[in-house]
């Protein structure tokens, strides 16, 4: 539950007649040391819904609500089934400023200060790059705002889409057939955007040729929120740790790297993040449950160790 040092305000667009979905969760805290936002959700199947069209509703994305339902078929999941929605996020541990993007979470963060001195917190799940296109870690900043953006396809994309048959045009403007959708977020990484999307189902997948790509609803709430100049930090975090209260918790994420060593790479990245985060001569840590956690990931947090109170008496 939240706690009393943060506040959470749900944003809502009506999509259609019959949906709503959620364009930003927001989340406002004074607290600099809350590590941890959201709760986990869960909500029945009535029998016409998908988990993509579900992950759209709740604000999440594909993959991250496949991960956390891995007995559920996500295209013809079964009437009635519960869906376990994965809202709860341990906060990545950087500068809480501007954009921040976890490739692995398939996850984006606004910080944003308000005037009271307390930070507010905004995140959207996005699309990243597929395999040979992968969306490059590093810092930058946006250096440009577009509504409406006509996208330049790259002579490396060009030459994909013409291996396939599929001849696409030196540049094609704003409509339908816009894979940019309505706005876009240049980076100063050359060749790099946030952007929307003509195609929201695929939000939330690994697809893009690199680019970051948002729900519609999801870009045009944050793009009149971010000024040029904004800072933008990606960064590829598949393990993170977080105490909440006095209570250790673990959340994993499958490595999007495809490797012969890794499942040696990936103890080692659990054990940086573990030192990054945890004293553990103060805490009491489940190892086998850790090594069960980044074995079968689930993006769900789970609590894998607990802060040991040392009395005066015992001290």
């Amino acid at each position: 539950m939240l706690g009393r040092d943060m506040k959470l305000v749900f944003t809502v667009l009506v999509l259609s007649c019959y949906s709503v979905g959620v364009i930003a969760a927001e989340y406002e805290f004074a607290d600099p040391g809350i590590s941890v936002v959201g709760d986990i959700g869960y909500v029945a199947i009535d029998g016409s819904d998908n988990l993509s069209a579900m992950a759209r509703r709740y604000g999440l994305g594909f993959e991250e609500i496949r991960l956390a339902n891995p007995g559920i078929d996500p295209w013809l999941p079964p009437d009635g089934a519960v869906v376990t929605l994965p809202s709860r996020h341990l906060l990545p541990l950087l500068t809480r400023k501007g954009i921040v993007i976890n490739v692995a979470e398939y996850r984006l963060y606004y910080f944003n200060d308000v005037a009271d001195g307390s930070v507010k917190v905004s995140t959207f799940p996005i699309s990243i790059g597929r395999q040979e296109w992968l969306t490059p870690v590093g810092t930058s900043k946006v250096v440009q705002k577009q509504t409406k953006p006509t996208w330049f396809p790259p002579q490396s994309v060009i030459a994909e889409h013409a291996e396939r048959g599929d001849f696409l045009a030196s540049s094609v403007p704003p409509g339908p057939d816009n894979p940019l959708g309505e706005y876009s977020l240049r980076l100063s990484i050359p060749g790099y955007l946030i952007h929307g999307t003509n195609r929201p189902a695929g939000v939330g997948m690994q697809v893009t040729h690199g680019c970051v790509r948002m729900y519609p609803e999801s870009i045009e709430w944050l793009f009149p929120q971010v000024d040029v100049g904004t800072p933008v930090i990606i960064v590829n975090e598949p393990y993170k740790f977080a105490y909440i209260g006095n209570d250790l918790f673990f959340q994993a994420y499958p490595p999007l790297e495809p490797s012969e060593n890794l499942a040696a790479r990936s103890l080692t990245r659990v054990m940086e993040a573990f030192v990054r985060v945890v004293d553990p001569q103060i805490t009491d840590v489940d190892w086998d449950l850790i090594e069960q956690t980044y074995q079968k990931p689930t993006g769900l947090p789970v609590r894998v160790g607990q802060r040991v109170v040392v009395t005066a008496e015992e001290s």
